[in-house]
């Protein structure tokens, strides 16, 4: 009993050693696979070429939000470069100081809600029936909406169909004309047809369950990355829009706020029979509400799209063809 009593102790210590050892040697090292000099050329064409499209895009950004902060001399005057000369906030105090600013930006923020909800709507409801395989007809009814994309009935047949539907001078003739987008349609039935299987259809019929439930308690939860794609891909058409707003509508209290800011920049250039003095004080004012506004109309996007980013590049990946 004594004999074996030792052996397991033996054992035991020996054990232990053993994984103190094990604990004590460091981690083998990675091992650093190196990188041929055509290999390494091509990466520094790839930061070259990287950190000037960066470049590109940020040091015009830089410059309109410096030239809003800087006085309309110095604006005018062109010694504003990439930081505001004689900080000042004249041109934020003439912009949200106008009630038409303060309207247009609540009629955009109709205009993009609404929008953008009734769009996602509509092409769920479109693209969700034609990724099924036994909707009869999707293929046909699929490439009438391709056909939609490649043939516009063009600018004067698309105005008296809103005039027929008595949508002028109306905030749905800012929505429903463009409510459906081909592409984002596009790109919904590729999601689901990628991302839904057909056996969890099968297994929610056998549980009872409808289409329409199974689409609100089942599709759309696994579609969150597809809805803020292209939900965002929606708001920001709707935000930007101006010309359809500059057709239809004759109210100015209907007006979006791109449209706003345009009609403010036209009525701050000179007209005739102004004297010089004036002239100036108003293309000085001019030069820099274009840049206040620019940035007021750029804000809201830019605050929206940190919450959608980290959907936007799964999104559009998961419903690609894998090769």
């Amino acid at each position: 009993m004594s004999v074996e009593t030792s052996d397991r102790s033996t054992v035991r210590a020996t054990g232990v050693s053993a994984l103190l050892t094990q604990r004590r040697r460091k981690p083998p090292r990675p091992v650093k696979i190196k990188e041929r000099g055509v290999d390494r050329l091509f990466m520094v064409g790839v930061y070259v070429l990287l950190t000037t499209f960066l470049v590109a895009v940020l040091v015009p950004l830089i410059y309109i939000v410096a030239s809003s902060f800087s006085d309309p001399r110095a604006v005018s005057a062109g010694r504003v470069m990439l930081w505001p000369v004689d900080f000042t906030l004249d041109g934020y105090t003439a912009v949200l100081g106008d009630p038409q600013i303060l309207t247009g930006f609540g009629n955009s923020l109709f205009y993009t809600g609404v929008g953008t909800a009734v769009s996602l709507v509509l092409t769920v409801a479109i693209a969700y029936p034609l990724s099924r395989k036994e909707f009869w007809g999707r293929g046909f009814l699929a490439a009438g909406i391709v056909f939609t994309m490649l043939f516009a009935g063009g600018l004067i047949p698309t105005y008296l169909v809103v005039q027929e539907l008595g949508l002028l001078n109306t905030r749905w003739a800012l929505i429903l004309p463009q409510a459906v987008g081909v592409w984002q349609t596009i790109l919904a039935m590729a999601f689901f047809r990628a991302s839904i299987p057909d056996e969890l259809y099968e297994a929610a019929q056998l549980d009872g369950s409808s289409d329409m439930r199974f689409l609100r308690s089942v599709v759309l939860p696994l579609s969150k990355p597809l809805l803020a794609v292209i939900g965002l891909m929606y708001a920001i058409t709707q935000w930007n829009s101006y010309f359809d707003a500059l057709l239809y509508i004759r109210d100015p209290d209907l007006y979006p706020l791109q449209l706003v800011l345009r009609n403010i920049l036209i009525l701050n250039q000179s007209v005739a029979g102004m004297d010089a003095a004036e002239m100036l004080r108003r293309q000085e004012l001019a030069d820099l509400l274009k840049y206040s506004l620019i940035v007021v109309a750029t804000v809201p996007v830019m605050l929206i799209y940190p919450f959608v980013a980290r959907y936007f590049t799964k999104g559009v990946m998961l419903g690609a063809v894998k090769g």
